[in-house]
């Protein structure tokens, strides 16, 4: 069965709430509109089923792919930012790092 057009569709989940809402604040952040769903539901374990508890992302089909993307990129570490150098300190930061760990200020 294939995606209707506008449908969304889970694209996370995990029991560990942290990182479901990392995730969610991810796809956030690149434009992609979410949506956070069983956030609380894990009390209802062994009630309910487990596969049915866990905290979940949803995005519109259409931002499945990029979704997808970017969520296997974060969760394995790679990124394709290129290093930068500080310019206030002149430290070498890897792509990843929007601030410096040494002075705090923001890459350029």
């Amino acid at each position: 069965m294939t995606d209707r057009v506008g449908e969304s569709v889970r694209v996370f989940a995990h029991s560990n709430t942290l990182l479901v809402s990392h995730v969610y604040n991810l796809l956030e952040a690149a434009g992609i509109p979410a949506e956070l769903r069983n956030m609380t539901l894990g009390g209802g374990a062994g009630e309910l089923p487990l596969g049915e508890c866990e905290p979940e992302v949803w995005v519109k089909s259409h931002n499945r792919e990029r979704a997808d993307a970017l969520i296997g990129d974060a969760l394995t570490g790679r990124s394709d930012a290129a290093a930068w150098h500080c310019p206030g300190c002149g430290e070498t930061l890897e792509g990843v790092f929007e601030a410096c760990w040494k002075c705090g200020a923001g890459r350029p």
